[in-house]
């Protein structure tokens, strides 16, 4: 096992998938750039060449179609959108094309692009650089859309969708980049779909995605020696939702609480609050609860954005009311414990703006 950053393990997943595969090239605007899509390029242009580490005008549905072209010509290219939101500029040649490229021809072509999309929040952002898509291409038959939160599901999950032959979103929260964690030394590639559950708990399942899993664990750390048992349950994957793991769990704990980087109407939060309420209906003894972004967008200014997003705090006082807790002193001790101390546009002490 070795220490690895979330950020370290995306460049170790690019490098060994560029160094397996000739035929894999990295492009996007910023690529090369001396910040290295927050270091998650860094170096590999002096080792792999110009010509396989390309940066990309902007002009991103057009990129998007020269990727689609190369891929269908037998590559394997990635594409990173340093912001989601300039995603939105290629959605006709990802939505119309690659997603439905191998349905158009009877299963004969296929359009083994990775789309790398990061999102996350920050002063700075606004609300053109702020938002979490996930839903909008979940939706999409043929679209692979997933949310690795841990260092070991960004390696391990980017390889995979390297190495899928069908179009892969990877979608990256910005504030897991620092976070760290032992993995195995040797690269491999993990599994695109199936849940996993990161902490075993009796009282209320948590079920998350990307930066939420995060979120959720905290909170079911803080409340534990308040004898509140939470299990949290990584959904991983937003196209192709593992149901007996999430059933599972919700069977067990009789609750749910949905959270997610996005807004919360219309959202993957919804949809698998309707899943569950579809298979496990007579399981549930309370309503399920969801938390995500009100339905807005976040200001520029950090003083004005500093209540739009969920905060442990927030996510303790939805669990408390779903788990019943009555207890007057309990609650305040609970919610004492999930206060954040930090801004909550600040990821850590070391940010320094939007970029």
């Amino acid at each position: 096992m070795s220490r690895r950053s979330y950020a370290n393990a995306l460049a170790e997943a690019l490098a060994t998938a560029m160094e397996r595969d000739p035929a894999v090239f990295v492009v996007g605007e910023g690529v090369p750039d001396p910040g290295a899509i927050f270091g998650t390029t860094r170096g590999l242009r002096e080792r792999f060449g110009a010509d396989r580490v390309q940066d990309m005008p902007i002009s991103e549905g057009a990129m998007t179609g020269v990727a689609i072209g190369a891929a269908l010509a037998g590559l394997r290219p990635v594409m990173v959108h340093q912001r989601m939101d300039f995603l939105l500029l290629a959605l006709d040649q990802l939505l119309n094309n690659a997603a439905k490229w191998r349905y158009m021809f009877g299963g004969r072509f296929s359009v083994p692009l990775t789309v790398r999309a990061i999102v996350g929040r920050g002063w700075g952002q606004g609300p053109q650089h702020s938002q979490s898509l996930q839903a909008l291409l979940a939706h999409v038959p043929g679209l692979e859309v997933v949310l690795p939160a841990t260092p070991a599901d960004a390696r391990g999950m980017l390889l995979a969708a390297i190495e899928d032959p069908d179009p892969v979103v990877v979608v990256e929260h910005r504030w897991l980049y620092g976070l760290e964690e032992p993995i195995p030394t040797a690269p491999e590639a993990l599994p695109l779909r199936g849940a996993r559950i990161r902490r075993a708990g009796r009282d209320a399942t948590l079920a998350a995605f990307s930066y939420m899993v995060v979120e959720a664990l905290e909170v079911a750390e803080r409340l534990s020696p308040l004898g509140i048992e939470l299990e949290v349950v990584d959904l991983r994957c937003a196209s192709s939702l593992d149901l007996p793991t999430l059933l599972g769990s919700v069977r067990r704990t009789r609750r749910l609480c949905v959270l997610d980087t996005a807004w919360t109407a219309f959202g993957v939060s919804a949809e698998v609050v309707a899943a569950v309420t579809e298979h496990a209906l007579g399981a549930l003894a309370a309503p399920p609860v969801r938390i995500g972004l009100p339905r807005g967008y976040p200001a520029t200014s950090p003083h004005l954005s500093a209540g739009f997003y969920p905060t442990p705090e927030t996510i303790a006082a939805a669990v408390l009311d779903l788990v019943g807790a009555a207890d007057r002193s309990m609650r305040r001790e609970a919610l004492r414990r999930c206060r954040r101390r930090t801004p909550g546009d600040v990821p850590h002490a070391s940010f320094s703006g939007p970029f």
